[in-house]
């Protein structure tokens, strides 16, 4: 039987072309640049398969890539990634080629919409195989007992079952993840899984175009959830493809080093409004719920007023209840429902914020310094596309990094779950690390037009970056983002700027550029310390003047 055939070729300049030959004769012929613009084609036959277009386009880029890229070393990952895009093609264009009349309607596991999937002719002994008629991917029935889902299905002769998403806990169910949940202490009701984990021992080994090997279901869920979600959803690729691209788009292959960050899941949800409230948003705070154990929200009040949720830095000696937010809180907010979010355990415990400033100095310290001197020189070399990936290797051993992304992806969380309850406006209220996930989850809420407003933020002593373009943050908020800073901060004066290199954090210096929505406000006579903040200062209202306590 004659093979599928993908093949790409340059043009001129950076004119390129991908022609596709599927085993019957049906041809498809894409034509574009590599500027990023989409490749002109017949819509009709394979043209309508829009998991096979992205995948050979994919392939044609980084084929292009593999010969111009000024590195070798960014030469040989683009033909990896390349050649994971190829195979997946091959395979969808072999199973495109011949279709029946036999249709099921079910979930689809590649891209989580409820979708007819056409069944085609397979030889004998394999398992059978389908491609939903929206996205284009391959499926298969799931192997749960009366699920009527659709897994998606492996490549080639393919013996053994597969099991959907709802069964790999890769979501906590199909239809709740473009749902609204009602008010935030229903959140646990929407993260409930709503089938059993039939594949508990589940291994992936080699995850394409990363050069990563993943060994649990762990890291698994951290893996193929988000990248390959953001390769199915943003980028509409299938299978392996659909996993190199999301890899790439996050960043290479951080997920295996310790954690996205910035560069990886929480990105895509700030840079992507509609994802919030959503199928990739329910997905991202899905992967990383799983990895942190310890994440849940607290309702500690019920009220009339705007919701307001709280998120420590540091772990709170309570480790349940107000802790330390029952004052500063209810003087300024005294008829709100009031919400703490708890997470970061292992990460937070690991990076020693458990007592007072010279005991943070100290853990905090001692762990930075010689993996921060030797991330900064590595970062100084030409390290191709994975770059990032092969410093948070290095970085993955800091305890602040990892602290660092955990509370990235908490804000990620929060930002997905708030935009799922049906309040107007929050108020969010965060000091240290937790002030860092509450921006995230700020800037996240900012780019989602029909998503609840945040009427005001407030920052004590905040583990942040302090200049950079607000503007995303203060579009966000209705009245203002408000700064508490010392410059007797000790943890943010020493650790802070050891570990991200002299970089000098908001809550030590205030935000700059500073505008009329970002108002610093300086507490350093009062406060002396990390953990003075609450037992220091009021948090102030618009056209208010901070106060604070002797």
């Amino acid at each position: 039987m004659q093979k599928s055939k993908v093949v790409a070729r340059v043009l001129e300049g950076n004119q390129i072309q991908c022609q596709i030959v599927s085993p019957s004769g049906q041809k498809l012929t894409l034509t574009g640049n590599t500027t990023g613009e989409e490749p002109t084609f017949e819509k009709v036959g394979l043209g309508n398969n829009r998991a096979l277009v992205n995948s050979a386009w994919a392939f044609a880029m980084d084929r292009y890539a593999a010969v111009n890229l000024p590195d070798q070393q960014q030469q040989k990952n683009a033909e990896k990634r390349a050649e994971a895009h190829r195979k997946t093609a091959e395979w969808i264009v072999g199973v495109a080629d011949e279709l029946t009349t036999e249709k099921k309607h079910g979930w689809c596991s590649a891209c989580f919409g409820l979708h007819n999937h056409i069944k085609a002719k397979r030889p004998l002994g394999q398992l059978p195989a389908y491609l939903c008629d929206d996205c284009g991917s391959p499926t298969l029935p799931c192997a749960g007992l009366g699920c009527r889902n659709m897994a998606t299905r492996g490549q080639g002769a393919v013996l053994i079952q597969r099991y959907c998403a709802e069964h790999l806990h890769k979501t906590p169910g199909f239809a709740k993840a473009n749902s609204k949940m009602g008010a935030l202490n229903d959140y646990e009701q929407f993260l409930k899984y709503d089938k059993p984990n039939l594949a508990r021992a589940v291994k992936v080994v080699g995850l394409a175009g990363a050069g990563i090997a993943l060994a649990t279901p762990f890291a698994y869920f951290g893996a193929s959830a988000i990248g390959g979600a953001v390769g199915v959803l943003v980028g509409g690729y299938s299978g392996a493809a659909a996993t190199s691209y999301g890899l790439a788009f996050l960043g290479g292959g951080a997920i295996a080093a310790g954690g996205l960050g910035m560069a990886g899941g929480t990105a895509v949800v700030t840079g992507i409004g509609a994802a919030l409230g959503g199928v990739l948003g329910s997905t991202v705070a899905n992967a990383y719920v799983q990895e942190d154990k310890s994440f849940h929200i607290e309702m500690l009040c019920g009220g009339t007023g705007v919701p307001v949720v709280v998120c420590n830095g540091f772990l709170s000696k309570t480790g349940k209840g107000w802790g330390e937010w029952r004052e500063i809180i209810t003087q300024r907010y005294p008829d709100s429902p009031v919400y703490r979010v708890h997470w970061g355990a292992k990460e937070l415990k690991d990076l020693g914020l458990l007592g007072g400033d010279a005991a943070a100095r100290f853990a905090i310290g001692a762990a930075l310094k010689k993996v921060a001197a030797q991330a900064a020189k590595r970062a100084v070399r030409t390290l191709g596309p994975l770059a990032p990936a092969m410093v948070v290797v290095e970085l993955a051993k800091n305890p602040w990094h990892v602290a660092k992304n955990r509370a990235e992806k908490t804000g990620a969380i929060l930002a997905d779950l708030l935009a799922r309850t049906n309040e107007e406006s929050y108020v969010l209220v965060g000091h240290s690390l937790g002030a860092r996930a509450m921006v995230l989850a700020a800037q996240a809420l900012g780019t989602k037009p029909d998503g609840p407003r945040i009427e005001a933020l407030h920052l004590l002593g905040a583990a942040i970056g302090a200049k950079s373009d607000w503007h995303t943050l203060t579009a966000a908020v209705d009245d203002a983002v408000y700064n508490y800073h010392s410059t007797d901060d000790g943890v943010l004066k020493v650790a802070y700027k050891v570990a991200e290199a002299g970089q000098s954090p908001a809550g030590l210096t205030g935000f700059t550029p500073s505008e009329i929505k970002l108002r610093n406000i300086d507490v350093s006579e009062q406060v002396k310390s990390h953990f003075d903040y609450h037992k220091k200062v009021q948090l102030v209202g618009a056209l208010e003047e901070p106060t604070v306590t002797e």
